[in-house]
């Protein structure tokens, strides 16, 4: 059965991109065959210089690579390509606008999801033309891939162009990590379970830590990433929001603002670093020659097409500090890099220990519980615990034991759906509670801004050779604290 049964025309711009080709398209092929895609459904992908056969043809051998193989259909394959229309696009041009809006009329039942996967600047033309041409009707709604502009100032004009032509209601920012399974878990963990909700505070956490590590590169994404560095492409965006889910207030309901106001509270409460703050609350790197997994990899400078001279951060680590009750005196310590050891996105939250402690002294060191909220690869969450080790001669010796849930082996008669099936899904539907908000996106830039202006003063950014964890710096600013990170434990 459909859970929803109004057609939907989708209309992806960029649609040879990678992310249309790589994620996209293959989330939609999965709705279609779970049958979550509304019937009568029709999926148009404009694309400068291509033509239908060429680019379905394309699209197939993606679908193909991108899909596991024990999840492909011959016949649903086939039938979800009937459902894709790919027309030669150019996003500046009037009449092509005219002529998307003749094929969308032929369904005018359905609604309507414009999906920008192209750069932000060519937002408001975009939406511009789009209204103009009479494609848009109540019922259109319109998708925006992240970065949502450089800067607060580029923010303000990104969102109020795409506004003109779109009430905030129909406007779906995107931003896949709140798509993933254990992102969400992190409502139902939080504030459906007493034994977590009664405990998350200052009186009982010490500090929180969120790691999002890649072991790739740029991956030939060198003109994009050189111009936004780690800081805007990762931190404004997908740490912020995690940050957000682990340290807002319990909203009234699951309302999307309702959601949304309370992430928007922490945003405003971030504490700015200063001037005389920046040496122990801000570290930034950028990775030298290295290997990873027995490989050799070349630096950033040595990428393909490479600027020598480049400064741009391929790395960041920062100390926060949410200003309210619930947070006062527990700090957030925040990383993210490139050509790290592992791909890994992890929340990892420290209890405070018993404040009379009767057992070994040389193993107090142990005596602290942690939950590790693992979003990427094998979703998951670990309660680490402290039992007595087994055997007569062991006394009350302690030993660390993890209580874990590994959502692929607890629901293994179920796929984990892809994050950006759950967000289409839910754009069909018009839900809006796992998209972000425009003042989220502003607040988010307004303090990333400051930090930027930091970096823009510092000294180069330090060297950290690929396959590690970051710049040696970074273990100093949270031993400054008494504190390792996960993997020194």
């Amino acid at each position: 059965m459909n859970l929803a049964e109004q057609a939907c025309n989708i209309v992806f711009f960029g649609a040879m991109g990678d992310l249309t080709q790589r994620k996209l398209l293959p989330a939609l092929y999965q709705l279609d065959s779970a049958n979550l895609l509304p019937e009568d459904s029709q999926i148009f992908g404009l694309a400068r210089d291509t033509s239908h056969e060429k680019a379905i043809t394309k699209t197939e051998e993606n679908l193909r690579k991108f899909i596991p193989e024990a999840e492909q259909s011959t016949s649903q394959l086939a039938s979800f390509l009937d459902k894709i229309k790919f027309i030669s696009f150019d996003f500046g041009d009037k009449n092509g606008y005219i002529e998307l809006c003749g094929q969308l009329d032929q369904n005018p039942d359905s609604i309507r999801l414009f999906y920008y996967s192209t750069p932000a600047s060519i937002y408001g033309q975009i939406s511009e033309n789009l209204d103009a041409s009479g494609c848009l009707t109540p019922d259109s709604r319109v998708v925006l891939e992240k970065p949502i502009g450089h800067s607060f100032e580029s923010s303000l004009e990104v969102n109020s162009a795409v506004a003109k032509h779109f009430d905030e209601s129909q406007i779906y920012r995107i931003d896949h990590y709140l798509g993933k399974e254990t992102v969400q878990n992190l409502i139902a963990l939080r504030f459906a379970n007493n034994l977590f909700g009664s405990q998350w505070n200052q009186n009982f956490i010490s500090h929180i830590e969120i790691t999002v590590a890649e072991k790739v590169g740029i991956e030939g994404r060198w003109g994009y990433f050189d111009k936004y560095g780690q800081l805007r492409d990762m931190l404004q965006n997908h740490l912020l929001q995690l940050l957000c889910l682990v340290a807002m207030d319990p909203p009234s309901d699951l309302s999307a603002d309702a959601i949304r106001n309370e992430k928007v509270k922490v945003l405003k409460t971030l504490k700015t670093i200063t001037d005389e703050m920046v040496d122990t609350h801000l570290v930034h790197g950028q990775y030298s020659a290295g290997a990873i997994g027995g490989q050799a990899v070349p630096g950033y400078l040595e990428e393909d097409g490479a600027n020598t001279e480049s400064s741009t951060e391929t790395f960041v680590a920062i100390k926060a500090e949410v200003q309210n009750w619930r947070w006062a005196g527990v700090p957030f310590y925040i990383r993210t890099g490139k050509r790290m050891p592992e791909k890994l996105t992890q929340i990892t939250v420290h209890f405070r220990q018993q404040p009379h402690y009767i057992f070994d002294p040389e193993q107090r060191a142990l005596a602290e519980n942690t939950l590790s909220i693992k979003v990427q690869p094998d979703e998951g969450i670990s309660l680490q615990i402290l039992s007595k080790d087994q055997g007569l001669n062991s006394g009350m010796k302690l030993q660390k034991a993890p209580l874990h849930l590994s959502f692929s082996d607890a629901f293994s008669m179920e796929r984990v759906p892809d994050a950006y099936e759950r967000l289409l899904l839910e754009a069909i539907k018009g839900n809006q509670n796992l998209f972000v908000r425009s003042d989220e996106i502003e607040h988010a830039w307004k303090w990333c801004d400051q930090i930027i202006s930091h970096l823009e003063k510092m000294e180069t950014p330090l060297a950290y050779p690929a396959g590690s964890w970051g710049p040696e710096k970074s273990y100093d600013m949270i031993a400054a604290d008494k504190r390792q990170w996960h993997e020194q434990n």
